[in-house]
């Protein structure tokens, strides 16, 4: 009984400063702001194996972990209570002062959110030491009482414990719908851009072929970020300041940024997480304000060349102001809709031909137009290279790796990209031998991914295929295998695969 009594003892502490974070800010939940912390201050080569090793998982996966370590913590002190309450009252404080800790180390919580460790340090100081109390007067936990107690005893004991445990499952449950309402995005409604984005021209994908649609859809688009916990922002409390080496500091609410004249435009973003072939990239129609037109309002001072981003979280990126000017976006709409909060509800940054880490903050609630000697961004600090224009790149969609497809003519087809560059041409080769040009989708702009295709007449047996783009500006991608860190993976992708 003595584990039982840990274990609930824990359960009960995180419960409870989990309700009470769903309250105030779902990124108060000590285990919450304890794991975001733990993201940020994890090594940098730490973060890129768990996206190259659980690509979206790994936030699954770190929550797994710490769920781990903290039943082993909660057995252990469970055991060392045997004889007395005072190891699991101290573990429980030493849990609700490393929320504590953990809330006052992030940017985005505020002394009142300390409410939800206080929460957790005294539902679980006093769940603890009551339900010890109850097993060590009844018998059942082989306390200091040493009595065996009746069976109707320990009966009573356990219904405490599932009434406890009810209770935590209870309170853990209503904190997670608290911290999943949104209130503000539900209402909004469509975004109706006064200049839309010219329609998607028919050929612009070989979707019946198995590459993916010209437009990734919202619940299908890729996520990489450091948010262990999706930030909820509503659009009412939201406001973006714009400050720095400026004419005028600007504070901008939502309302008047959808008063502005609102632009779409077709944009492929990619990952620099992403390895040859990888899956981290996906096309949406953005909609928001040109930030040339954002920055306007507030006057670029001559020497300011970094736009540096700050999220909600407090996570940071630097972007070249050149590139700004030129083709930046503030969005808030995806595909007609506002954001979806794991896209950055109420607002991110768009940046054509830049890799997320550098051009696309999540989230965002503050510019400073700064150089990039003043200050560095998140990954920057970590090592990842200061400028990160995306590289040319192809993949292979169709046929899937180690798949058997039938004799005769075989499809193969992909995407490739090189945004803001634009794809000129893409080439196929089997087994080594020469290289083929492949058919090219119809064009929809420079930013975006373009989609191609290859007929080729196979033996039975096995093959392989590879595929290179040539971007716009005469650049072929290089065959060299290089890592996604610190600036973007190349190399030639490739597919085996059998021919009956």
């Amino acid at each position: 009984m003595a584990v039982l009594v840990g274990v609930l003892g824990v359960a009960a502490a995180l419960a409870a400063g989990h309700l009470v974070a769903g309250v105030l800010n779902p990124n108060a939940s000590p285990f919450v702001a304890v794991g975001n912390t733990a993201i940020d201050l994890a090594p940098a080569p730490v973060k890129e194996f768990a996206i190259r090793a659980f690509g979206p998982a790994d936030k699954l996966v770190l929550i797994g972990g710490m769920g781990v370590v903290l039943l082993g913590f909660a057995v252990v002190a469970g055991l060392l209570s045997r004889r007395g309450p005072w190891p699991g009252t101290v573990f429980a404080v030493v849990l609700g002062g490393l929320g504590a800790g953990a809330v006052l180390a992030r940017p985005d919580l505020g002394p009142v959110d300390l409410l939800a460790p206080a929460a957790s340090l005294v539902v679980g100081a006093v769940a603890f030491r009551w339900l010890h109390a109850s097993a060590v007067r009844r018998g059942a936990g082989g306390g200091r009482a040493g009595g065996e107690g009746t069976s109707a005893d320990r009966r009573r004991f356990l219904v405490m414990s599932a009434g406890l445990a009810a209770g935590a499952g209870v309170a853990g449950a209503g904190g997670q719908l608290l911290a999943g309402r949104e209130d503000s995005r539900a209402v909004l409604g469509p975004l109706t851009p006064v200049t839309p984005a010219p329609p998607i021209a028919a050929g612009a994908d070989f979707a019946s072929l198995g590459t993916p649609r010209f437009i990734t859809a919202n619940r299908d688009f890729y996520r990489v970020d450091t948010a262990l916990s999706v930030p909820r922002v509503r659009a009412e409390d939201w406001a973006l300041r714009v400050h720095g080496a400026v004419d005028d500091e600007v504070v901008l609410r939502y309302a008047d940024v959808r008063r502005m004249p609102l632009v779409e435009r077709t944009v492929t973003l990619t990952c620099v997480s992403n390895e040859v072939g990888g899956t981290y990239v996906s096309t949406s129609n953005f909609i928001g304000v040109p930030l040339r037109e954002l920055l306007g309002r507030a006057g670029v001072k001559a020497g300011a060349d970094q736009l540096f981003a700050t999220s909600v979280d407090g996570w940071t990126s630097g972007t070249p102001v050149a590139d700004v000017l030129d083709r930046g976006l503030l969005a808030i709409g995806m595909n007609g809709q506002p954001l979806p909060s794991e896209h950055g509800f109420p607002a991110r940054l768009v940046v054509p031909g830049i890799y997320g880490y550098a051009s696309a903050a999540k989230w965002v609630v503050d510019l400073e137009l700064n150089r990039f000697t003043d200050k560095q961004s998140y990954w920057l600090t970590r090592g990842w290279a200061k400028f990160a224009p995306i590289k040319t790149q192809s993949r292979i969609d169709v046929p899937a790796a180690f798949a058997t497809v039938p004799a005769g003519g075989v499809s193969v087809a992909g995407i490739a990209y090189a945004q803001h560059r634009g794809i000129a041409k893409v080439e196929v080769r089997v087994d080594e031998g020469p290289w083929l040009t492949a058919e090219l989708a119809t064009e929809v702009n420079l930013d975006t991914w373009r989609m191609w295709r290859a007929e080729v007449d196979l033996a039975p047996g096995p093959h392989t295929v590879e595929c290179r783009a040539t971007d716009r500006t005469g650049a072929t991608q290089t065959a060299d295998r290089v890592p996604p860190i610190p600036d973007g993976a190349t190399g030639w992708h490739s597919a085996q695969f059998t021919v009956q």
